[in-house]
């Protein structure tokens, strides 16, 4: 059997996810996480997914549509979802952070715009939302971004958020690190 780290971040996620949430992927890259999403949420849930690539949004529409889905996809960055959602409303957010897989390396997203989207996302989430951030860092992408969030994770006030960060020793070349903050 083999683990992915996206079917680990599905997992843990899916203990806090119910049908008719408020969900938000902040990343839509190819569309797995929104499509996980709409499997969560189910009909009676919103999906809203941001992409700034037009190639994200539509990988991500055939994704959906093949599997009878549907999520409002935005082309804007993350740092703006604000601009479409009331205050403690969203139950869970997911971000991962890096390149479009298969993409442009030089259109990656960055630590200054990702942390705007967390503290965005913080005002967003309902007291017991959740927050997903999988750091993508190897190769020619991220160790910056990578060591700029974990620096501003560790100012978050302790009251108000539970961070989890995870590691994998046993994996090569700078696997991914998933980190879940909850807001109490």
């Amino acid at each position: 059997m083999r683990i992915t780290i996206t079917d680990w971040i599905h997992k843990v996620l899916e203990n806090y996810i119910s049908l008719g949430d408020l969900c938000i992927d902040a990343t839509m890259g190819k569309g797995n996480d929104t499509l996980f999403l709409c499997q969560q949420t189910g009909r009676t849930g919103e999906v809203s997914a941001f992409d700034i690539q037009e190639a994200a949004l539509k990988f991500t529409k055939e994704k959906l549509e093949k599997h009878g889905m549907t999520a409002e996809l935005i082309l804007d960055g993350h740092e703006h979802m604000g601009n479409y959602f009331q205050s403690e409303t969203v139950q869970c957010i997911m971000f991962n952070l890096g390149y479009l897989p298969g993409g442009d390396h030089h259109l990656a997203t960055k630590a200054e715009t990702s942390i705007q989207a967390f503290e965005e996302g913080f005002s967003l989430l309902k007291p017991g939302g959740i927050m997903s951030i999988c750091i993508y860092s190897g190769g020619d992408s991220g160790f910056e971004e990578r060591d700029q969030v974990l620096e501003y994770l560790k100012t978050l006030d302790d009251k108000k958020y539970f961070v989890v960060r995870q590691d994998f020793p046993n994996k090569a070349n700078h696997p991914p690190m998933p980190i879940f903050i909850l807001k109490l």
